[in-house]
């Protein structure tokens, strides 16, 4: 059965997509079966798996309206080694259709529990706000990976973040919590940086990933070759970082099961 995590973070360009994409690849380089769930509108994150989102026959939005079934929509990232339920922008319409469905936080709880016995992990990339696309996330997920930068702007966004994820624990689904945080774009040349990640690990222990995101080009490239970054150049800094932090998720993972 698979364990199911959201990586979200509600402020924009802090390497979500980059970290769902990445981290997708980098689980799937350690042998285990994945399934990526763009839940973002932008469809980054399908773009970014080598899919073209404006050839999507069935998409997430069909899904979440009950249209398609979820089988039907899932495609293969070549390249990444796992599975995709991509995204475009018809996602951008769910918003105002979803309100009047039944249950319209759990739809893709619903969804996605046809073909949770297939994964070990589903990773859902949400968008950079606090939407009706993001609560069906938390409503589904397990735990959620927090993707963040070490500048002192998200530190705030962080406080915001947590609380929204402790509400929708106490209210909706009790499963939920964080995981760990993960720094990203991370340049150990920037003294602010290092302040910063220093006051995170003192202020949430060993809720911080031991693995650091660099800041790297290699990284940045790759999607506009349709490729994760882990595909794209395994030796890159970057991708080698990706790959050790599927490493350590996996560990993680196991070692929560253990202590449950």
């Amino acid at each position: 059965m698979a364990r199911i995590f959201c990586i979200a973070n509600q402020k924009g360009g802090v390497g979500k997509t980059t970290t769902a994409v990445n981290l997708a690849a980098g689980i799937a380089a350690h042998g285990a079966r994945v399934l990526l769930v763009d839940l973002d509108p932008q469809g980054n994150a399908t773009m970014g798996s080598g899919i073209d989102k404006r050839t999507l026959a069935a998409s997430v939005y069909q899904v979440l309206l009950g249209i398609h079934d979820i089988t039907d929509a899932l495609q293969h990232a070549e390249h990444g080694g796992y599975d995709v339920l991509g995204a475009n922008r018809e996602l951008a319409g769910a918003e105002i259709e979803l309100v009047n469905l039944d249950q319209r936080e759990m739809r893709m709880k619903g969804a996605l529990a046809h073909v949770q016995h297939e994964y070990e992990f589903i990773l859902i990339d949400c968008p950079p706000s606090l939407s009706l696309l993001t609560l069906n996330g938390l409503c589904a997920a397990h735990g959620v990976i927090i993707p963040m930068q070490c500048e002192y702007f998200a530190l705030e966004g962080l406080a915001d973040l947590v609380n929204t994820i402790q509400r929708v624990a106490g209210h909706l689904n009790p499963d939920l919590r964080i995981i760990g945080l993960l720094r990203v774009m991370f340049d150990a040349r920037m003294t602010l940086q290092q302040q910063v990640s220093e006051q995170l690990v003192e202020k949430f222990g060993d809720k911080v990933f031991t693995t650091i995101i660099p800041r790297n080009v290699r990284l940045a490239e790759a999607p506009s070759y349709g490729l994760p970054g882990v595909a794209y150049d395994r030796a890159s800094k970057g991708a080698q970082a990706y790959i050790s932090f599927g490493a350590e998720m996996i560990e993680r993972v196991q070692a929560m099961e253990f202590a449950a």
